[in-house]
């Protein structure tokens, strides 16, 4: 099985992610040229990055990648959507996107799993309160119909759904690195104690993201295995 990624910017890359998976990745370059493909391998991940998911004129692969989760989201194709890849499943599907009333989110942050049941959050071990690395001004403030809420924060509440049985959006950056984060801060001008925050967390966010990285890739796996499941590509 493959995972496609649709990787939005050349600083927003699979980070852990692309050791953790497991799973080769077939990396789309949209913004170098490359299309969206129609349809996604065994799996799909959609990254961040630092436009809005509205931005059609200035990021004009933008449609064809809501088009291709909202395909994936209806012919049960595993989905991970990670900040602006969450924030464009939630448009593709019917819900809304707006620039966050609360401001900016950024740094080492507590997000808290919802008493839900579902295989990729609290069936890879998370309970409770847990960190996650945050950087997004927009935020998801209606979800698509039929979404099942499965983490909250004390900034915005939407911090994860499932959508189906085989899609998640997260707001926060699960496979970002301390090197990755670093990037991001310098360029756009924060204070540098955010990045040493992360760096600080490292290990507990590798300790707390690895194993919902690993759960997305059997989820992969089953699904390329369950009886009907189409080939790859």
């Amino acid at each position: 099985m493959r995972i496609t990624v649709i990787e939005h910017e050349a600083d927003a890359p699979l980070g852990y992610f692309a050791a953790w998976l497991g799973l080769p990745c077939d990396i789309v370059r949209p913004y170098l040229g490359d299309p969206i493909p129609a349809r996604a391998a065994g799996g799909l991940i959609v990254l961040g990055g630092e436009m809005a998911a509205w931005e059609d004129e200035a990021y004009p692969w933008l449609p064809a990648t809501r088009d291709l989760i909202r395909r994936s989201v209806a012919e049960e194709t595993p989905v991970l959507g990670i900040c602006l890849g969450a924030q464009l499943m939630t448009l593709a599907c019917g819900g809304t996107v707006e620039r966050g009333a609360a401001g900016l989110e950024v740094g080492a942050c507590r997000v808290t799993l919802l008493p839900v049941a579902d295989p990729l959050l609290s069936g890879s071990g998370l309970a409770g309160t847990v960190p996650a690395a945050q950087f997004h001004r927009d935020a998801m403030t209606t979800l698509p119909e039929g979404a099942t809420p499965l983490m909250t924060g004390e900034r915005y509440p939407h911090q994860a759904y499932r959508l189906g049985t085989s899609a998640w959006a997260v707001q926060f950056h699960p496979e970002v690195t301390p090197e990755i984060f670093d990037r991001w801060i310098a360029a756009s001008g924060q204070d540098q104690k955010l990045a040493a925050e992360v760096k600080a967390a490292d290990a507990a966010l590798v300790a707390t993201w690895r194993p919902v990285a690993e759960a997305f890739a059997a989820v992969v796996r089953t699904s390329g295995r369950s009886p009907g499941a189409s080939a790859a590509g």
